[in-house]
């Protein structure tokens, strides 16, 4: 009777250590408050299509050309399976597109010298990062 007490009682220990570690991973998960560089979104579209492919295009203001920050920008961005993602980087003192349209061009071809970076998340997960697409 002792020993399946002390069964008990480490079983329930390792329980609550396993439920606190969780949590405690949950509500740490990095994000984009931890990038360094500054991010501000000025356009979004999203296709209102929800039984298939999703369509997300992002124009988003930038205080600095930090590559691997935007690309993990990027990568924090929400994506649907089979959908695609696109976002687009322009720095801070440039005239980011204020509209964004759900078919090319997807904004003004006038903004395109303007770009300096591109992230696309593709339908089965591929990634791709372009410094200055448009040129």
């Amino acid at each position: 009777m002792k020993n399946t007490k002390k069964l008990y009682y480490l079983i329930g220990i390792l329980v609550l250590v396993l439920l606190v570690w969780m949590v405690n991973d949950t509500f740490t998960q990095p994000g984009v408050k931890d990038l360094h560089t500054t991010f501000r979104e000025v356009s979004a579209y999203r296709n209102e299509n929800n039984t298939g492919p999703i369509r997300r295009i992002y124009a988003v203001e930038v205080s600095d050309t930090v590559w691997h920050e935007l690309e993990q920008y990027g990568k924090l961005m929400p994506h649907t399976k089979y959908g695609k993602t696109q976002v687009y980087f322009f720095m801070e003192n440039t005239q980011a597109p204020e509209d964004i349209n759900g078919e090319e061009p997807y904004f003004d071809p006038a903004r395109y010298p303007d770009c300096i970076g591109k992230y696309e998340k593709k339908a089965m997960g591929e990634e791709y990062f372009k410094k200055y697409p448009f040129r």
